[in-house]
């Protein structure tokens, strides 16, 4: 089967579908009637769906929650699983994050790789597939989810309506195969203040941060300075920039804003990024506050959590052979003067369990006052290199590429993979290349989308034959 000269001859309406499905700003909004998760959302479900029915397959529209296309017969089913939702844009991009500009032979906009490219390439495999009239023994479905990012309520859905594939791959992490990811946790710290500041300065409030899964690339804290303490401010943020080089500015009207920047990331790779809170944090933590419930959360903070990526002085440093070590992300962050709210975001190692992550951690909160308010946990999931899945998908990837070397890995980052039994991601992001999903400038170059179709097909061809 001719595959890779089918799949050329889609390439411009490759790029042209991926722009178009960039441009819709499909993060997560309030809820509506037929719209589980927003408009946003809900709008890139229709869009992927009609396109998928103009390049002949059977669809379906599961209340707005997912959808899938297929093509095929047969009782067994190959799955290829997507989503079409995205994290919020952040900021500080050079090109419009949902304009789908090309540039240099990229594609930039928030999705593109995450996971909207890869997503309109699986497409176009199904298209190579069903217009070669290669002979299958499996039905080939693809399942869009809406809201991968903030919680899988929408794939939870559809597995409900409908049997799991037999065998699945989802296109939204990275070559060659990822055969184990680490188990997830998002909870946030809480802590009530009763004993209030009465020192010269203040923090009135701090906000920062868009998804407890990214890197902070802002946060701004408010502060009541008395006009005696405003150079001493002044001076020790001078200090502290000097020192540190962070990116940081104050603004002065009737309060004093502290503006932090940093730099964006995926919550699975910190140290790509820098945390525009810990780093603000770590500011404040030099200053001559005095003992109220405030500053007590400040220097707890500097003092267990700080600029760590590994989470070691909280209690849960974490690592095992399979996965290496447990990652720890504060994705967000909310302070008022009443309490504060500190959203994390964990990738604990394949061998442990959460309540072992959740024991170390109350170990070191204990006497703070600080509450663990439990929101999400995906298990760690693990497929065996041997699996025959596993070792297709390998053995076509080797052969497109030509990567006779790399190897089947294990991941930080949390996919579809883990929502069913026998199912593993597979791309988009080739070895070596740079990890942009969920940073400014996210962009997914014209020639590995055009790569990334032609694997998938092969892929799901070998898969489902």
């Amino acid at each position: 089967m001719d595959f890779e000269k089918l799949i050329e001859g889609y390439k411009e309406d490759i790029i042209k579908d991926t722009q178009k499905l960039v441009k819709i700003k499909s993060v997560q909004g309030d809820k509506k009637e037929g719209m589980p998760f927003g408009e946003g959302p809900n709008k890139a479900l229709e869009y992927t769906l009609n396109l998928a029915e103009r390049l002949g397959f059977k669809t379906e529209n599961f209340d707005g929650y997912a959808g899938h296309a297929e093509i095929g017969e047969g009782k067994e089913v190959v799955g290829i699983l997507a989503h079409l939702d995205v994290v919020p844009e952040g900021e500080g991009w050079t090109y419009p994050p949902y304009s789908g500009e090309i540039h240099d032979n990229k594609i930039y906009g928030r999705g593109t790789i995450d996971d909207k490219g890869p997503a309109i390439a699986s497409l176009y495999a199904m298209k190579a597939i069903k217009e070669s009239n290669a002979k299958l023994n499996k039905k080939i479905r693809i399942i869009f989810g809406t809201n991968e990012e903030t919680g899988w309520g929408g794939i939870n859905y559809y597995l409900k309506k409908v049997k799991e594939p037999d065998l699945a791959f989802t296109p939204d992490a990275e070559f060659p195969v990822i055969h184990g990811e680490k188990g997830i946790m998002i909870f946030n710290l809480v802590k009530e203040f009763n004993k209030k500041s009465t020192s010269d300065i203040v923090i009135k409030n701090i906000k920062g941060g868009n998804a407890p899964n990214m890197v902070p690339d802002s946060c701004i804290a408010l502060l009541d300075v008395k006009e005696e303490k405003k150079e001493y401010l002044k001076t020790s943020l001078d200090n502290f920039i000097d020192k540190t080089g962070f990116k940081m500015s104050l603004e002065e009207n009737n309060e004093i804003k502290i503006i932090s920047k940093g730099i964006s990331a995926h919550g699975s790779m910190p140290e790509s990024g820098q945390n525009a809170i810990s780093q603000l944090i770590k500011f404040l933590a030099t200053l001559d506050l005095d003992d109220s419930d405030v500053s007590n959360l400040i220097n707890f903070y500097e003092e267990k959590i700080g600029m760590e990526y590994y989470g070691k002085s909280i209690g849960c440093g974490l690592e095992d052979d399979l996965s290496g070590k447990l990652i720890f992300n504060v994705g967000v962050i909310d302070l008022n003067e009443d309490k504060a709210s500190i959203s994390v975001n964990i990738r604990y190692p394949i061998k442990y369990d959460e309540e072992i992550v959740y024991d170390g951690m109350k170990k070191e909160l204990k006497n703070l006052d600080i509450e663990i308010d439990e929101l999400d946990h995906m298990k760690p999931i693990y497929v065996e290199k041997d699996h025959e899945l596993v070792k297709k998908l390998m053995k076509v990837y080797k052969s497109v590429t030509g990567d006779e070397k790399s190897e089947a890995i294990t991941i930080g980052g949390g996919t579809y993979a883990r929502a069913m039994s026998n199912a593993v991601a597979f791309g988009p992001l080739f070895p070596g290349k740079e990890e942009l999903a969920h940073q400014k400038d996210e962009y997914i170059s014209i020639d590995d989308l055009m790569k990334c179709s032609k694997i998938f097909t092969k892929a799901i061809y070998e898969l489902a034959k």
